[in-house]
């Protein structure tokens, strides 16, 4: 083979496995990437987070949208159900007992002659109040009793965990039914407390579990070695990396504290007259059933849309947070 002229333009490039190869000036250029706009396959200025490609993922998701709509539009009821309702909900004709719709009325009369349809529109501050008060109280202390015992162990978590098994042993309505029975008051407070009281040790132990694997971490260990304290390192490094599990679960039983709360009230412990419930609606129209259905129909129509939407919006958040289901 005759011997190659010697040309400036050629270069030496290792072939990263030990050799090296040779290649033209214009060759070598193709090798290093030209920048590029970010989001156009050039370089990025900050990588993303979990809770940005969960945000992203999350737009893009129907079910995520469609349920969010429902919320939204069941918060702004809650907030201002006269904006859709005139009149009060307390508000009840004999006269109109267990009528069709009518004008005024789409949704009919109930066996007192209260108006359906604003009785349905003012129940649904009640269901939500209960939801989101009973969700934030069951997170905030169950996330700590759990965290807590994750991190430190020992004694604290050895009682924990059989404090968790006795309260899992108590069936819910059945502690309804003997600690609301002999509450008197008609807020939604008793109830509230009723399902923090029984609900923490669910999140409790979803905390404890996340805690364990995130202080198993090479990050969660330097940061001890640097001398970092534990108060520090549990805000700083350990909840924002287990926190993910616990909104999941949280989100979803949102939607089933709300059901509890109703059928609660449908057994007569939990809120009662004159507090408005969709399970007090649900109650009082059951006798009637076969003579009025749609003043049985249209509460538990709205109480299983409200249910059925925080459990979609609990499902949308779980696959958006879980990088395995990706």
């Amino acid at each position: 083979m005759p011997e190659q002229p010697y040309e400036p333009e050629r270069a030496i490039a290792g072939t990263g496995m030990g050799g090296a190869m040779d290649l033209g000036a214009s060759e070598a250029v193709t090798l290093e990437p030209a920048p590029g706009p970010a989001g156009a396959g050039g370089p990025v200025g900050r990588p993303r987070s979990l809770w940005s490609d969960a945000w992203r993922d999350l737009r893009r998701n129907p079910v995520f949208l469609l349920s969010a709509l429902v919320i939204l539009f069941l918060v702004l009821i809650s907030l201002w159900p006269s904006a859709i309702a005139s009149g009060s909900p307390l508000t009840c004709d004999l006269a109109r007992s267990q009528d069709g719709p009518g004008p005024g009325a789409p949704f009919g009369y109930d066996g007192q002659g209260c108006n359906v349809y604003t009785r349905t529109v003012y129940g649904a501050r009640t269901s939500v109040t209960v939801g989101l008060c009973a969700t934030l109280g069951v997170a905030l202390f169950g996330s700590v009793f759990g965290g807590l015992a994750g991190y430190f162990g020992g004694v604290w978590d050895a009682v924990l965990s059989r404090i968790t098994d006795i309260v899992f042993a108590i069936p819910v309505v059945l502690g309804g039914l003997v600690l609301l029975s002999v509450v008197t008051s008609n807020t939604v407070w008793p109830v509230i407390g009723f399902m923090v009281l029984l609900g923490w040790p669910q999140i409790s132990r979803i905390a404890r579990g996340a805690v364990i694997t995130a202080k198993q971490h090479d990050y969660v260990q330097a940061a001890r070695a640097l001398g970092a304290s534990d108060a520090r390192i549990l805000l700083r490094h350990i909840t924002p990396n287990a926190v993910a599990p616990v909104i999941v679960v949280s989100t979803i039983a949102l939607g089933t504290y709300i059901a509890l709360e109703a059928t609660l009230s449908y057994l007569g412990v939990g809120l009662k007259p004159p507090s408005v419930s969709w399970g007090i609606d649900i109650s009082a129209a059951s006798p009637y059933i076969r003579n009025s259905p749609h003043a049985l129909l249209w509460p538990s129509g709205a109480l299983a849309v409200t249910v059925l939407a925080f459990i979609m919006l609990g499902d949308a958040v779980r696959d958006a947070l879980d990088p395995k289901l990706r």
